[in-house]
This record gives C-alpha cells, structure tokens and sequence, in this order.
C-alpha cells in the first residue's frame, strides 16, 4: 500500500537529483467557468514541465533506480523499460546519471524523433512490433534473460514514490490547497500525489472522455480495459489504469472528471498564447477541467493545476 511515508522517504532519496519546479499563481477568472455558485479564490499552475527530460517521470525514475542502487539490485546489465515517450526519457536520463546501461523498448511505430532522443541520452533503443503491449512483452523477456532492473511507466510502487514527491512539493510552495487537478494516463502520479496529501487536499483526475481508465475503473471497482483514441494517446494512452492507483484513488477519495478533445486543444491554446507555456495535449486535459467548467471551484476554493509534461511538437501553436 503506497503511503505518504513512501512519499516522504522517497523524496529525501531523490532530493538534489530532480529540479524544484515552479510554481506560478493565475487569475482564477481567466480559467474558470462563470457558475453562479462563487469561484476560485487561487488558482496555481505547478510547472512540472519544467523537470529533467520535460515531464515529471524523472522523479519516479530516479526513486526506481536510486532504490535498486541502495539494495544492490542494479547490476551491470542496467536498466530496461517499454516506453517511446516521457517514461523512457526519464529511464534513459537515470540511468545514465548513474552510469548504467538502459534499454528502452519501443514499437517500430514510435516516431524517429522519439527514438533520436532516447539514443542522445544514451539508451540503446530496440523498436520491436506495432503497439506497446509488442514492446512490453520484449522488455520483461530481457528482464528474465539478463536479470536488468526493469522500471515501469506508472505501476510500480517505488515509480510511484517518486511522482508523488511532486505534491508534497506543492503543498510546502503553496501553504496548501484544496483541489488538485492531475491529467491521468495510467495513474501512476495521480497515486504519488494522492498518496503524498492524503488528508490535507482532494485530487481530482482527470481524462480525455476518450481514455477514461480511472473513471472506468472507479465505476466498475477495478481496473478494467478502455478503449485509446484522441489527440492526448500519445501520453495518456495507458489501456487501463494501474492497480496501485486505483488502489490508492479509492482508498483516499478520488474523483475523475472527462473532457473533450476539442477542450483540450483550447486549454493548450490557451496556455500558449496566455501565458507562453508550451505543453502536451496530455498535459493540457487538466486544465480543460477548468476552461469547460467539467471541474467547477467552490466559492474561495484554492486549486492547483499539474502541468506535467511538455514533449511535444510546438508548431501548431504558432
């Protein structure tokens, strides 16, 4: 069961191996849906897109690592993971930064952009089938093959550990707040985060109506299979969410909102053009909880919005 001391250990574990990120405060009503029933009084943007390779997987990264280092479990034969995107960068980023070898298994679909910067990290990239479920099932067989450390996108409990120090940094930026929005894929910050402020905040997750794993999770009481389409696949395209996320989502009190492509793109939009942040559509589901009005503040409701990740293609924002 992830805690928040998992939290707190993993935090001192990775401490001067991540970046503080930044926090900056918006106008509640540039952001939120007029309702009638009050507003935000606060309303902080957490720039995790700011953290080591773009998103905030480098700090479950280094906690899965740094943890094996410390039980003598890291071996010559280093470090494998099944991602094209943020969780193989922060893989790659690592495990470099401890001067062991990285493997990372992609689909021969993943973009050669993608692969370019996994090799510039210093990962040797092995591209095998046509979906992620082809690269996972050759990560695990070099696992059983070489004895490699093998470091999961989002459900493992020492990967969570280590997403979820990013609330705990909140909290100490802000002083507290009420709400939490967290864009959700396969859960893996949203159980870090939940876990971490227990008690002292609410999170809520939120999904493209497209990849509702947490919402389809918490309606049936476990996890179960979604369907992966939209313009947020590329990082929020988990099949399903993890179980320990949904473990940690029902036991501290999670909710889950949906929203629309076309409100995704807007929040992105908005980001851009408003405050010159650039992010991926995957980040931008959180907050398209606001701008739609899908997640409506209480009167004097403090709410933070994670921005978790910015790997994308800034073109279209010109």
């Amino acid at each position: 069961m992830l805690t928040a001391a998992d939290v707190t250990a993993a935090r001192e574990r990775i401490r001067g191996h991540i970046r503080t990120t930044p926090l900056v405060q918006a106008d509640p009503a540039s952001l939120t849906v007029a309702s009638g029933e009050g507003a935000a009084s606060a309303v902080w943007f957490k720039l995790e897109q700011l953290q080591h390779t773009g998103s905030f997987k480098a700090r479950g990264a280094f906690n899965r690592i740094l943890t094996a280092a410390d039980e003598g479990q890291l071996t010559e034969a280093g470090v494998v993971a099944a991602s094209g995107g943020n969780a193989g960068l922060a893989v790659a980023h690592a495990a470099a930064r401890q001067g062991v070898p990285a493997r990372v298994y992609v689909p021969e679909t993943a973009p050669a952009v993608k692969r370019a910067k996994l090799a510039e990290l210093g990962a040797t990239v092995v591209a095998t089938g046509t979906k992620y479920a082809d690269a996972y099932d050759a990560a695990t067989a070099d696992v059983a093959e070489t004895g490699a450390l093998f470091c999961h996108a989002y459900d493992q409990p020492e990967i969570c550990a280590g997403q979820g120090t990013l609330g705990m940094e909140l909290l100490d930026q802000t002083g507290g707040v009420d709400t939490i929005l967290v864009a959700v894929g396969g859960g893996g910050l949203l159980a870090g985060i939940a876990a971490a402020t227990a008690g002292h905040a609410r999170v809520v997750g939120v999904e493209p109506a497209t990849i509702p794993t947490l919402h389809t999770a918490l309606a049936e009481g476990a996890p179960a299979d979604v369907d992966v389409s939209g313009v947020a696949a590329d990082s929020l395209g988990a099949t399903r969410i993890g179980e320990i996320a949904h473990g940690v989502a029902t036991r501290t009190g999670v909710s889950s909102v949906l929203v629309d492509d076309a409100d995704i793109v807007a929040a992105r939009t908005l980001l851009w053009r408003t405050f010159r942040i650039v992010v991926e559509h995957g980040t931008a589901a959180a907050p398209a909880a606001l701008l739609s009005g899908a997640y409506r503040p209480a009167d004097g409701e403090r709410v933070a919005v994670v921005l978790c990740g910015a790997n994308t293609d800034p073109s279209d924002l010109a």
